[in-house]
């Protein structure tokens, strides 16, 4: 059983939805805490493509200061998915696949309102529909459901879902944040084999000029369609 746990992310880039693709089973850590000023945090903002170069789309929630979790931080409905599916529209508008997928994107984040007290519903929604267009069949869970008579936390957490799955394999990102908590010998003591996800990031196809990378996945399939699978899979 190949397990991978990431916390919610709002549009998330191509290395995403490669640890979910080579995972039997991707976990949604969500009931850990939404970061505040944390330089570099994804979690509820991505980036897509202009032809002035990358533009944020953030999602404005409330109380991040308060130290709560991903599944207890509320929206700011503020307009906010508005000015996301126009600026989505305004950019990707010409690419080759955009009729393929914006009206359901556009749905779907009109739809944000009916999430307002729970981000990660959000997210998981969008990560769940991104998913069924690049046909990755992994199933998807709750920490906070697998977690929900116990209280732990850090690597900790971790083991206990990685224990009660019954994982023999845990991918993990490979950025420092990953490689400064984690410790190879804990996954050997407990039999449970750690892969280094090592993402190399591919080129593709893209609008205005000279590629960028690390954006959000909807350039990907604005741009590419029905071949950002295989892409992300370095195929």
């Amino acid at each position: 059983m190949i397990v991978s746990i990431h916390q919610p992310n709002y549009l998330p880039w191509l290395g995403y939805f490669n640890k979910i693709a080579r995972s039997d089973v991707f976990v949604i850590f969500d009931d850990v805490q939404f970061p505040v000023g944390k330089k570099g945090f994804f979690g509820n903002r991505n980036q897509i493509k202009t032809n002035s170069g990358q533009l944020w789309l953030t999602v404005p929630v409330l109380d991040r200061s308060k130290c709560k979790n991903f599944n207890e931080i509320e929206i700011n409905y503020n307009g906010w998915n508005d000015k996301h599916v126009k600026n989505i529209e305004n950019f990707y508008r010409k690419s080759e696949y955009f009729d393929v997928y914006y009206k359901d994107i556009e749905s779907l984040l009109f739809q944000a309102e009916h999430y307002e007290d729970n981000f990660s519903k959000l997210s998981t929604e969008l990560i769940t529909y991104f998913m069924n267009v690049l046909d990755i069949n992994t199933k998807i869970m709750y920490s906070s459901e697998i977690c929900k008579d116990v209280d732990l936390t850090g690597m900790d957490k971790i083991f206990y879902i990685l224990e009660q799955l019954k994982a023999d394999t845990y991918i993990s990102s490979d950025g420092a944040g990953s490689r400064r908590y984690i410790k190879e010998e804990d996954f050997s003591d407990k039999n449970i084999k750690l892969i280094w996800q090592n993402f190399e990031h591919p080129t593709y196809k893209q609008m205005y000029g000279d590629f960028i990378s690390h954006l959000s996945i909807v350039d990907l399939l604005f741009n590419c369609g029905d071949k950002s699978m295989e892409i992300i899979n370095g195929l």
